[in-house]
């Protein structure tokens, strides 16, 4: 018995021993390694907090599910929810369903919501995607404004909007009236933002590039609805961006809990009495969730919780909503808050612009049928704006990047049209248009930057449509359209 151990013993030792070895071993190559090469080095220490930085998040992940926390698991093994949302502005869905060629299934989370089949690619570069037909949106990001329930003729804030998909559903929500003030801190995403604000042919919607401490003192009690998506540690996105997985810590969950605390505190002020909040994440943790909705009411006893009749995810903090992988998006939180008292009616002033130039309201007709934009003129730096018909903020300090949509540029003695006006308008509200298949090698050939050939009877500016949705235009001359679809959107073939 007595040699069985010593032998047992004898082994363990050598065992451990081996181990030491290896390690050292180890060790030295990586010094030898680091000394000729610093790069090494770096990638070594980072890959250890990466390891041990998604250890924290597992670990806080089981506390949180508990028992649901293996199927999690499985979906964290599988592809990402992909999904899109019908740009009711410019395609209903069951046009958008004709066209697209592959089922579109419903979420759960808004009407106009649907997952993209896992097989469908570069969804993007799709004709119908660069007309705004629809937005390429995560399922459960669309829950927010659902919960907001946006009616026409309301005055709705975003003050974190980049790069737009909630936005822009605010926007098809309104269907033009009201107003819509889309706000990113951030310029080169505020400058994505408008884009997309331009491709979705919203026309009544202001974008501005403005610190929300500044927009709050500047706008204080102006808006009906008010939505912060607020910037957060994107654990909803890890499945879909290894970047969010690589820049997580708990203490950016820490630090991204305090920008949001004072984010809400600077929007509160935007909003009138009777006002509705809601607040977004699309992350999991407690600290940015629901611990930043028990600080900022316990601050603010003049806001208070409120049901939305939500029925997609499950119930959080009283009346807010939580949604996992399991409920068939990435991840999203929702809170709806009202601000307490009397809400106060818009007064909806639909002001013209006086004295316009006859040259620019010839111009507009030239165009468009019955200024389908309303006359709210304004020229800034030759540039023909038009403005939304409830417009009427001081700009100063604000940042704004546009307002409305842009008619055209004063060049010389003559006015160029705009791309914007184009994407905003309908096919009937065209003098002059076109129409390609969303198939076809002449719509291809238009985005390419290309000339088509059209009718000889098309004459002058005309709007480029795909089956019916516009998507840009040119000008045509001797059954030749030449192309001014802008450059920097252009796709290669």
């Amino acid at each position: 018995m007595i040699i069985v151990l010593i032998l047992v013993l004898i082994v363990v030792l050598a065992v451990i021993l081996v181990i030491v070895l290896a390690v050292v071993l180890v060790v030295v190559i990586i010094l030898v390694e680091v000394h000729f090469n610093t790069s090494l080095c770096n990638s070594i220490i980072i890959q250890f907090i990466r390891y041990y930085s998604m250890e924290d998040f597992l670990f806080r992940m089981k506390s949180l599910l508990g028992d649901e926390f293996n199927e999690f698991l499985k979906y964290y093994e599988s592809e990402n929810f992909r999904g899109l949302r019908v740009n009711t502005l410019k395609c209903s869905a069951e046009k958008l369903k004709s066209l697209l060629g592959f089922n579109l299934k419903p979420t759960p989370f808004c009407d106009e919501g649907y997952y993209i089949p896992q097989n469908v690619k570069s969804l993007g570069n799709n004709p119908l995607h660069l007309a705004g037909a629809f937005y390429i949106q995560e399922p459960s990001a669309t829950s927010a404004v659902t919960m907001l329930d946006v009616r026409e003729n309301d005055f709705v804030l975003d003050i974190c909007a980049a790069p737009g998909g909630k936005s822009t559903q605010i926007g098809a929500k309104l269907k033009g009236t009201g107003l819509l003030w889309s706000n990113e801190i951030v310029k080169n995403r505020a400058n994505i933002l408008l884009s997309n604000i331009e491709r979705m042919g919203i026309t009544n919607a202001v974008v501005s590039n403005c610190r929300p401490d500044i927009l709050s003192e500047k706008l204080a009690n102006r808006f009906d609805k008010v939505l912060v998506d607020a910037p957060c540690s994107g654990e909803g996105m890890f499945r879909k961006n290894s970047n969010a997985r690589n820049e997580w810590s708990i203490e950016h969950v820490k630090s991204c809990a305090q920008r949001q605390l004072n984010i809400l505190n600077s929007a509160k002020k935007t909003l009138k009495n009777g006002g509705v909040l809601v607040y977004s994440t699309c992350t999991f943790s407690k600290e940015e969730n629901e611990e930043v909705i028990t600080r900022f009411l316990s601050d603010n006893p003049d806001f208070e919780l409120e049901d939305s009749h939500a029925e997609f995810g499950r119930p959080a903090i009283k009346y807010a909503r939580r949604i996992f992988p399991m409920d068939g998006g990435e991840g999203h939180f929702a809170a709806r808050l009202r601000k307490k008292g009397s809400s106060p009616c818009n007064i909806i002033e639909k002001r013209k612009y006086k004295n316009a130039d006859s040259k620019i309201l010839d111009f507009y007709d030239s165009i468009f049928i019955d200024r389908p934009f309303g006359e709210n003129i304004s020229v800034i730096n030759d540039k023909i704006f038009i403005l939304p018909e409830n417009y009427n903020f001081e700009l100063k300090g604000l940042s704004v990047l546009r307002a409305g949509i842009i008619l055209g540029e004063i060049v010389k003695n003559r006015i160029e049209p705009h791309h914007s006006a184009f994407m905003a308008a309908k096919k009937e509200n065209c003098k002059s248009s076109v129409d390609f298949d969303v198939n076809s090698s002449e719509i291809r050939a238009f985005l390419h930057g290309e000339e088509v050939s059209v009718p000889n009877n098309i004459k002058g500016y005309t709007a480029v449509c795909v089956n019916g949705i516009t998507i840009g235009f040119g000008k045509a001359s001797n059954g030749r359209l030449k192309n001014k679809y802008p450059k920097g959107l252009r796709i290669l073939l």
